[in-house]
């Protein structure tokens, strides 16, 4: 098995120590370089072809949907995003984001979202064709038959949609 060639990108140092000393005892990955801002993700992505990046969302001058943006969604490696802002999750995903781990990163999480992509790297799937596979599968879950995800304290049960009568938010 090949390892996986990551590029850490964020502008904060110590963020990416961070995810540098996570990635330190794993065997399955090398990091080949780090970048502190955007402009300079883009130039490493197209030139140094990583298999993976791990990206901040918010940077200076050039974010980290920009960053996606500028490369392409369908020329970008695997995107796992590392960020202390959960706003832009779903924007994440619309260009092909693998996974979204939040800051402060939790260990078990990061190498939860390292080995998914491992995974489908080993299975020489491609991000683009991998977030298909996932839209379609999600969309042969929808409607009538599909399930609703819904926090019970500090657990998330699935209900029927089919079963439901009625549905009511209170608060968040």
């Amino acid at each position: 098995m090949t390892s996986l060639r990551v590029l850490i990108v964020d502008d904060e140092p110590l963020a990416r120590s961070h995810v540098q000393s996570l990635l330190s005892g794993r065997t399955d990955v090398t990091v080949i370089g780090e970048c502190g801002d955007g402009a300079s993700a883009v130039a490493r992505i197209v030139a140094d072809v990583p298999d993976l990046v791990l990206l901040d969302v918010q940077m200076p001058e050039r974010d980290g949907l920009d960053v996606v943006r500028t490369v392409g969604p369908d020329r970008m490696p695997w995107t796992v995003f590392i960020t202390a802002h959960d706003d832009y999750a779903l924007e994440a995903f619309d260009v092909h984001a693998v996974d979204y781990v939040l800051k402060p990163v939790n260990r078990e999480r990061f190498h939860r979202a390292i080995d998914r992509v491992a995974r489908l790297h080993a299975e020489r799937s491609t991000p683009a064709t991998a977030l298909r596979g996932l839209l379609g599968a999600f969309e042969e879950q929808r409607g009538p038959s599909g399930r609703l995800a819904v926090r019970a304290g500090d657990r998330v049960i699935y209900l029927k949609v089919a079963d439901l009568d009625w549905v009511e938010a209170a608060g968040d």
